[in-house]
């Protein structure tokens, strides 16, 4: 998906979720390209083959979401092992999907705060089971607490402009493996909280940086 320009009402360019959440250190990241350096291997090569599974099997969720068929071109990109184990990735959201009564209403749904001054694109924005659902998709090894805080974030955009949200739910595709976790968020109140504060950081630092 092309990268969203996020504008408010007056027309000003603003930072997006995930462009904020990054001035947050990532320890888990940096042991693991560590580890992978100790054992001779580039991080960078390990880094893009991970990330081709888990684009893959991303854009093969979005297009059933979307009811529409995947483009050849774009599958023929990647070789036929990274797609064998996005497959399995999809082969298992399907039987999520056929397991639970999942009706999309928006997906890949840009949205801007007023309030706070972000924007964010939501990956689903379904009725799950009869519930007002957030849903998104993760592709890693794990469920790490940024990626709760970019859940979080998503759901106030959501609530914002006026898309009610009864729960969160994230749909992990482990990108390496193409294993699929299901997670349901509870409360994350707290998780919010901190990306209001990461909001604040963000701006004061472009504003030190500018001078």
């Amino acid at each position: 998906m092309p990268r969203v320009i996020y504008k408010n009402k007056e027309g000003t360019r603003l930072a997006g979720v995930t462009t904020i959440l990054g001035i947050l250190d990532k320890p888990a990241l940096i042991s693991w390209a560590w580890n992978l350096g100790m054992q001779g291997i580039d991080w960078r090569t390990v880094r893009d083959k991970a990330g081709g599974i888990g684009t893959i099997a991303h854009y093969l969720c979005e297009c059933d979401l979307k009811g529409v068929d995947p483009e050849v071109p774009v599958m023929q990109e990647y070789s036929p092992v990274d797609v064998g184990k996005a497959e399995t990735a999809f082969i298992a959201y399907l039987d999520f999907k056929k397991n639970n009564n999942l009706q999309p209403i928006k997906t890949e749904l840009p949205l801007v705060s007023e309030k706070y001054q972000f924007g964010g694109c939501i990956d689903c924005y379904c009725k799950l089971n009869d519930k007002l659902t957030l849903l998104d998709f993760k592709t890693s090894k794990g469920l790490y607490p940024e990626m709760i805080a970019q859940v979080s974030a998503y759901k106030a955009l959501l609530e914002e402009n006026g898309y009610p949200v009864d729960q969160c739910e994230v749909l992990q595709i482990n990108k390496e493996t193409g294993a699929f976790t299901y997670h349901q968020l509870g409360d994350i109140s707290e998780y919010w909280l901190m990306f209001i504060d990461l909001i604040k950081v963000y701006n004061r630092k472009k504003k030190l940086w500018k001078r």
